[in-house]
């Protein structure tokens, strides 16, 4: 286990801001963070849990323990003639576990292709993207009690899956780190081309193939979405807000080519990105903290934008949104520090 004090998050979130934190603990297996949990290491709280840094948005710095597993490891659990049961530890890159079950012949993970991150954030965020929710392919959570270092599993059903959301992330947040993570996936894949231009990407590979899609998505993803190797940002900043269908209706009426989609659980699902683009901001640069000119629903920062700068824009996109449309965004990442 690595304990850092005193150390600077610049690595350690995609925006690259250079706040610090006051201790950074990096447990490489589930033992040591159950050590951890029963005291055997001091650690000051509160306590933050996080991944790669990927969903964060620091404002300041972190006067306390941050902690962040390393916790490794891919394996296949149990397999027959239909279905597999992967698992993989909560350190693993998230993408790295897509290409090794699309190279295993594996589907369930393909549409999830290149989302930054952990293995262990994808049941907190429910991570989702081209008619995909993660929430479909895992069979079960487990984690690490912070009061005690007990060992609990939550099945799906427990997970209180949501839109970009869980019990993670609301009734137990803060309680559980989550070391390990089981999906359930199929051998003889039922690809999803259903969203979006998927499908015709996919045909300008070639054949249909688990291996296909996952180019197509990567190939889709890298023209629309900035690499945060180049320039800082977090991916997508706002959830795609649902809205019932009057309310869609109307808006509809004004703006006849808005993007919508019919939600899983209730109303219509809208594009934050379009809305956003429709208030002018796409491309838009306040200081280092701009919009993004391929994809309005990526904040990014150009340099030396601070946490505030770009929490000071996140609002005034919310605002403009809010006035025009009367619909209200909410926050993808979370953000952590004072405002």
């Amino acid at each position: 286990m690595k304990i850092f004090r005193d150390i600077s998050l610049s690595k350690y979130n995609t925006f690259d801001f250079d706040y610090r934190a006051n201790c950074l603990i990096l447990p490489k297996t589930e033992d040591e963070a159950i050590s951890l949990f029963r005291g055997e290491i001091s650690w000051e709280k509160p306590l933050l849990i996080m991944g790669s840094g990927s969903n964060i948005l620091f404002t300041s710095d972190f006067k306390s323990t941050i902690l962040c597993p390393e916790i490794g490891g891919i394996k296949i659990e149990e397999q027959d003639q239909e279905n597999v049961l992967i698992s993989a530890g909560a350190g693993v890159n998230w993408d790295n576990l897509v290409e090794w079950t699309v190279n295993k012949g594996f589907g369930g993970l393909e549409n999830l292709s290149l989302i930054p991150g952990l293995v262990g954030a994808t049941p907190v965020q429910n991570i989702g993207a081209y008619g995909v929710e993660v929430k479909d392919t895992i069979e079960k959570v487990r984690a690490v009690s912070i009061e005690d270092g007990s060992i609990t599993e939550f099945n799906n059903n427990d997970c209180r899956f949501e839109y970009r959301n869980s019990i993670f992330k609301g009734e137990v947040k803060g309680k559980y780190l989550v070391t390990r993570v089981y999906y359930k996936l199929t051998v003889n894949p039922l690809l999803n081309l259903n969203y979006g231009s998927l499908k015709e990407e996919v045909n300008k590979l070639g054949s249909l193939t688990l291996k296909n899609v996952r180019r197509a998505v990567i190939n889709i993803r890298r023209r629309k979405l900035p690499d945060p190797e180049v320039i800082g940002n977090a991916g997508s900043f706002f959830k795609n807000p649902v809205v019932s269908s009057s309310a869609a209706e109307i808006i509809k009426k004004s703006y006849p080519q808005m993007t919508a989609y019919e939600d899983q659980s209730w109303g219509i699902k809208l594009a934050a990105g379009w809305l956003i683009d429709q208030c002018g901001w796409k491309g838009k640069r306040i200081g280092d903290a701009g919009v993004h000119d391929k994809q309005a629903l990526v904040l990014v920062n150009h340099g030396k934008a601070t946490g505030k700068e770009i929490y000071d824009l996140s609002e005034a996109i919310k605002k403009s949104v809010r006035e025009k449309f009367g619909v209200e965004l909410e926050r993808e990442v979370e953000v952590v520090g004072t405002i």
